[in-house]
């Protein structure tokens, strides 16, 4: 345990690329392709929509393992309460399915989509209501 807080307190030196600057707000996902094929100039329709409200970083995987495609929001973004979050209304949750969205384009070529799956009609109670609405915030959501 001592060895963890230490370690916390203060980093070896293996740390990542931008480790003297701030890391909060970044959003990152790793492409399975080359750095070299991705041009941050030419962003996927996703990311591109944002034009210049977003920072995008491309840089190597660890490992030879793909690229990592970074992006966030220029400047402060605004706070926004729990019931906006949830919601999946939030400038933060936009962004990273924008970057989902994109490590598609980039991979596959387009953005893939699950077919729904037949489950029929939910009764109109408070745990389906929410089981819906929690279905529907779910692609934008990804993990904290």
């Amino acid at each position: 345990m001592v060895r963890q807080v230490r370690s916390a307190m203060a980093p070896s030196a293996s740390q990542p690329a931008y480790a003297g600057e701030p890391t909060s707000g970044w959003l990152v996902v790793t492409v399975f392709r080359e750095a070299s094929e991705i041009d941050a100039a030419d962003l996927p329709a996703p990311l591109a929509e944002f034009g210049d409200d977003i920072e995008v970083r491309v840089r190597a995987a660890a490992d030879g393992k793909g690229t990592e495609l970074s992006a966030r929001p220029r400047g402060r973004a605004p706070r926004e309460g729990a019931p906006t979050r949830l919601s999946g209304k939030d400038a933060q949750s936009d962004l990273r399915s924008a970057l989902r969205e994109a490590k598609q384009i980039i991979e596959v070529g387009e953005v893939l989509a699950v077919d729904p799956a037949p489950h029929g009609k939910r009764t109109a109670s408070p745990g389906g209501a929410l089981l819906e609405a929690w279905t529907k915030a779910a692609p934008k959501g990804g993990v904290r």
